[in-house]
């Protein structure tokens, strides 16, 4: 969700914030800005729209501030629109901010400042907050970045800022709770952003700030403070990302070259990791914690959105190869409920950016409990990556397409690299079986090559289904959890309304909206379930419902009763999700792309959901 950038050097700054920008569109947005000193004045520009829109407003002006900020909103507080866009000014017009979160308290604090004589010119809560910052520096007589910081100390929510003044136009003060922010180092100049994404080009030393830091950034370096005013010592890390990685790379959509990236994003995921002729499986993120771990006598994955498919494919694998109890929960709901925790039980939380609101707060809850919690997250030095106890990586590489991908699958081969782990530690399967799946696991890439070679064939199927208004999307078992991915993949791109189920369950309701026009996606592979879902396709089709099915490389019986069938290669049914999921993101993306829609930015949606 939204999108910070700053600058502060010898450069112009407007271009590296306009660039900026456009790197953070996949995150979401609704409107754009930039507050600039000029010629001694603090000056804002912003529109409702994508940054073209910033840009056309900005055409004709010559910048030549070296000191500036930038924003894309996701709108919270107030309707998207030109004045509720970022930066918003203080009373004054003398200082400027922009705010990703959501401050809970802004009401009160609203109300006390229109008492005292304050007017607003937005909705937003942070117009209310620079205003009160403005109120704290005239009231005890303070500099910027005390007034900030007794500001912080009394209000709730969670915030990424950052802040320019007229009056010190030389300095930037930053500032994060339960949004990130990181500070990227250059010779003499500085970068803020959101993300690495918009600073990767000019510089790979950052500083991620902590929850409660606040930074006071020059030209000359920059300090970092808490909320309680004691100093804090950075720690520089070295980002591990290439400019290329976050550039289309001459595919149409970041998606669609995130998808077809999956044969190499799944590989760099077991590099260094497994070796499958040695029988070796080594996860060193985990090393410390492996035995509570392996003698957990239950385990709670919590997880929002795709990630939380994937936690439901690790359920079964978990119990399957592992005999451990697994619950799987939103983290949205575990936050708000009285769960059962004791100390000594594993949780597991899953997010692609390591940035997810709910599963941080759900993470803070359970360890409060006394549970040991282990994070799989992509991006390195996420604030999930350091809030939990241990964890693995992803190494997926940067997603940009606001659809997971090769997230997903990322998560998969992580997460059952994991099972296998504890399993093999637990005695819980045999050496036979273990090597079987190891070696499986390393073919995986070649496969899902092989299933991505079926995108000419879903080309021509979507173009027959773009203008239906439903779909239903059934499996069993492991692919039970893909049937609610794929339907999730396209509700989120096409709009369309799709619904997943076990397929077992359609008569227990959804067989009622069956019918010549509905589509039904069948996950139909060759596993242990294969006699049962032949049995579900045919009630289908005795009701004129129309059959997608996904099925094993070589199977002759359902091309037989389905209207169009889609093949990928034959593996073990533990695996299998990280295969069948590929047709359907497929599916998705050419929907998606036939019916107009914003593929790598789809309506209301944003990449990271930083705040509830």
């Amino acid at each position: 969700m939204c999108g910070i950038v700053a600058y502060i050097g010898d450069k112009p700054a407007f271009p590296i914030l306009i660039n900026g920008l456009k790197r953070l569109e996949y995150r979401g947005y609704d409107s754009a800005g930039v507050a600039l000193m000029e010629e001694g004045n603090l000056q804002i520009y912003k529109k409702q729209g994508k940054v073209k829109q910033l840009e056309n407003l900005t055409n004709g002006h010559s910048f030549d501030s070296t000191v500036g900020i930038g924003h894309t909103r996701w709108a919270t507080h107030g309707e998207p629109n030109d004045r509720n866009a970022h930066p918003h000014y203080s009373s004054n017009h003398r200082l400027a901010i922009i705010h990703n979160g959501i401050i809970e308290n802004y009401g009160a604090l609203k109300t006390e400042l229109e008492e005292e004589g304050y007017s607003f010119e937005s909705d937003t809560d942070t117009e209310v907050f620079i205003t009160f910052i403005e109120d704290i520096q005239k009231t005890l007589g303070v500099s910027l970045e005390e007034a900030v910081r007794v500001a912080l100390t009394k209000v709730v929510g969670a915030y990424a800022i950052v802040i320019m003044s007229q009056d010190d136009p030389d300095k930037l003060i930053a500032a994060r709770k339960g949004s990130p922010l990181v500070i990227g180092l250059g010779k003499g100049e500085y970068y803020v952003a959101s993300d690495a994404t918009p600073i990767i080009e000019f510089t790979n030393e950052v500083v991620y700030l902590n929850d409660e830091e606040i930074a006071v950034i020059t030209r000359a370096g920059f300090e970092i403070v808490n909320t309680k005013d004691i100093p804090q010592k950075p720690y520089i890390h070295t980002l591990d990302l290439k400019l290329e990685a976050i550039e289309k790379g001459g595919y149409e959509h970041f998606m669609l070259k995130e998808i077809f990236e999956q044969p190499r994003s799944i590989a760099d995921c077991m590099r260094g990791r497994i070796n499958a002729t040695e029988g070796r499986l080594m996860l060193g993120g985990i090393r410390n914690y492996s035995g509570a771990l392996t003698n957990a006598q239950r385990i709670v994955i919590i997880a929002c959105g795709t990630s939380w498919h994937a936690g439901l494919v690790a359920e079964y694998l978990f119990e399957d190869i592992c005999r451990i109890p697994i619950e799987v929960e939103y983290a949205s709901e575990f936050r708000y409920r009285n769960p059962v925790i004791r100390e000594g039980d594993i949780v597991i939380a899953i997010s692609q950016s390591g940035e997810t609101a709910d599963t941080l707060a759900a993470i803070e809850l359970a360890k409060s409990k006394g549970a040991i919690v282990f994070g799989v997250v992509n991006t390195v030095g996420s604030s999930i990556s350091r809030a939990t106890h241990e964890g693995a990586y992803l190494h997926a590489g940067p997603e940009i397409g606001v659809a997971s991908t090769k997230a997903f699958t990322a998560q998969l081969t992580v997460l059952t690299m994991i099972a296998l782990s504890v399993a093999q530690q637990k005695g819980t399967i045999s050496d036979v079986k273990f090597r079987e799946l190891l070696v499986e696991l390393e073919s995986i890439p070649k496969k899902v090559a092989k299933a991505l070679e079926s995108d000419g064939k879903i080309k021509e199927i979507s173009a027959l289904f773009k203008d239906v208004h439903n779909f239903l999307y059934l499996g069993r078992g492991y692919n039970f959890p893909v049937a609610l991915e794929g339907a999730l993949k396209l509700k989120e791109i096409s709009y369309i309304h799709a619904e997943g189920y076990p397929a077992a369950e359609m008569k227990h309701g959804p067989i009622a909206l069956i019918d010549e026009n509905m589509p039904v996606v069948f996950i139909a592979t060759r596993d242990s379930s294969y006699d049962k879902i032949v049995s579900n396709i045919q009630e289908v089709k005795s009701r004129k419902g129309k059959v997608i099915a996904i099925v094993t490389e070589g199977d002759v019986l359902i091309p037989k009763m389905a209207d169009f069938t889609i093949e990928v290669p034959a593996t073990h049914e533990a695996l299998m999700p990280l295969v069948s999921v590929i047709p359907l993101q497929l599916l998705s993306y050419h929907i998606a792309v036939m019916r107009g829609s914003n593929v790598d930015q789809p309506r209301n949606l944003a990449k990271s959901v930083t705040v509830e």
